[in-house]
Parts: structure tokens; sequence; C-alpha cells
């Protein structure tokens, strides 16, 4: 918790050592991996190879996996185990030689690193970041096949008001559809949902809603979320997996988030270092959604005529 509070203030010099304690907490969502093979520490690498594994949630994934490249310019062989919807949004990620799927078997390796370790061995601090985007990429292919989807002549915004249920902060983080509805309808633009499931009683909130296309059915993946996300002029998230993927391969993306935020936030601030695209909305009260819905609302105003 010490080590989350720094890095929540900016100060990642003292948060990332900090931080390792996450591996001594017995909490049962981080738990080590026993590895035989060592847990690499900075050390010199040239010429082994070394399994770079997911942790936490599928937004985490996406946002440090970034560090891979950086890990194979040091001379590694970058193995990269992901979560199993990841697999084809990460084959082309730079560095990486071979992704695995969590639960598959694992290849030869001969030293082991979680993926938000990465940024306390390369001593990130805020101003040296690896925030070179994108350094995730769709499918061209995929593109192809969704842009028989979208319309043309509105502006196209991506939006997810809700992620993963199981999170612990999902009641903080997590938007109503009914919420979000009458912004949807007075919006001159066409809005693209790219969460790939709905809570209960918000498929009736969305039931023929105007100017709205549920893509879900077709949502397989990552790499299908990607190759839309692609295509939209604008993503409005919360704080979930659609965000980190928005900001990962450039798009502009709009992030709302709840009054006590994660840390990777940082405190009061519009912008995100991590994803130089991203713009963030924050309530100024807890559970103020319709403030920041305001906000959003006041800021589209100004956009749209910009986009198109």
């Amino acid at each position: 918790n010490e080590g989350l509070t720094h890095l929540l203030l900016g100060d990642f010099a003292t948060g990332w050592p900090l931080y390792e304690w996450r591996w001594r907490g017995g909490t049962d969502e981080l738990r080590i991996r026993g590895f035989s093979q060592p847990q690499w520490d900075g050390g010199a690498i040239e010429g082994r190879s070394i399994l770079l594994h997911a942790e936490g949630g599928m937004g985490d994934t996406i946002q440090f996996c970034r560090y891979a490249s950086q890990v194979a310019a040091r001379g590694a062989r970058v193995l990269l185990e992901v979560q199993r919807p990841l697999i084809q949004l990460m084959a082309g990620l730079k560095g990486v030689e071979r992704v695995i799927a969590e639960g598959d078997p694992l290849p030869p390796f001969d030293l082991h690193c979680p993926l938000l370790s990465l940024p306390g061995i390369f001593r990130t601090v805020l101003e040296t970041i690896p925030a070179a985007i994108p350094y995730l990429r769709p499918d061209p292919a995929r593109i192809t096949v969704w842009r028989g989807r979208v319309s043309e002549g509105r502006p196209n915004i991506g939006i997810a008001w809700s992620g993963n249920p199981a999170h612990k902060n999902d009641r903080y983080r997590t938007i109503p559809a009914s919420v979000f509805r009458a912004q949807i309808e007075k919006t001159a633009a066409h809005w693209h949902l790219l969460q790939p499931e709905l809570r209960e009683g918000d498929s009736e909130a969305v039931a023929g809603m105007s100017g709205f296309t549920d893509h879900r059915v077709h949502l397989a993946d990552f790499a299908e979320t990607a190759a839309l996300v692609s295509l939209m002029d604008l993503v409005i998230s919360v704080d979930t997996a659609v965000a980190h993927l928005a900001g990962a391969l450039g798009k502009p993306v709009w992030v709302l988030l709840p009054f006590a935020s994660d840390w990777r936030w940082l405190l009061g601030r519009s912008d995100s270092p991590w994803y130089p695209t991203m713009r963030i909305f924050r309530q100024s009260a807890p559970g103020d959604w319709d403030g920041v819905l305001d906000a959003v609302e006041e800021a589209l105003a100004a956009a749209l005529p910009a986009i198109r």
C-alpha cells in the first residue's frame, strides 16, 4: 500500500521497489508462479531467453507489454505469456519472439519476470515512461471486415461503460448504461459498443437506442476490438482494458475515472504520461458521474465539429 501511494503521487523512484511487496501480501489476486528459473533483476541478459508473464487484468498487460522491446534491446530472446483473449493482439508486438496463452505449455526459458516489475527494473520515472505510440497495431485484414460494419458520414465514437464485473473496484468504476443513454441519443455521432458483454439491466437500457450499434457478437477477442477501435474517431471508456487498448493504438481516448482512481492515473491530471492521446475526466466527489458526463458533453460539443 505504501508503494501504491508513492506511485499514485508520481514518486516512482520510491514506489517501484515498494511495489515488489505485492508478492508477499498473501492475496488471492497475485500468486508467485514458483518457477525454478530465477526472476530477472535487471542484470546481464544478452543471449538468454526470458519469459515475461502477465499479472492482474488485461488492461495491465496492454499497458506494460510496451517494455518487451526494451528487454529485447538488451539482447534477450523474449517470450510473452498473456491472457488468451490477447494472443492475436500481441502477435506483432515489437521485440517478442513468441506469445503464449496462459495455461498453455511453456517453452524452455532461462529467466522470468512479471510485466509490472519491468518499470522498476528500468528505473522508470515520469519523464522516462516509454510512451511511443502506437506500440500495438490492428490486423489490416480485420480492419477491412470491420470497415463494412462502420457507417460513414457522422463521427464514430466507441464506448465502454463497464469492464470485468469481478474487478474489486467494479462498483466504483462502472457507469450504468441508462446514465449514458440520454447523452448518446442527443449527440450527432454514431456510437459503437466496444465491450464484449452487458450487465443485467443494460440490455433494456440500450434496446432501441438511436445512433448506437451493439457489436458484441463480433468481439471474439481483443484483436477484433482493436480493429474496430482503429476505425473510431474517438473512444470514451471507464477505467477498463478498452481504455488501455485505445491508448496503445494511439487513438484519441477519453477516460472517465471515479473519485478514488487507480494509481496509474496519478492525481489531478487531465492527461496521462502513459498514453499521449488520452484525456482524463475525473469525479469531483465520490459517485458523481453526472458531473463527469456534463464535462464530457461540453467537451464533445467542442470536439465534434473538428472531427469531420
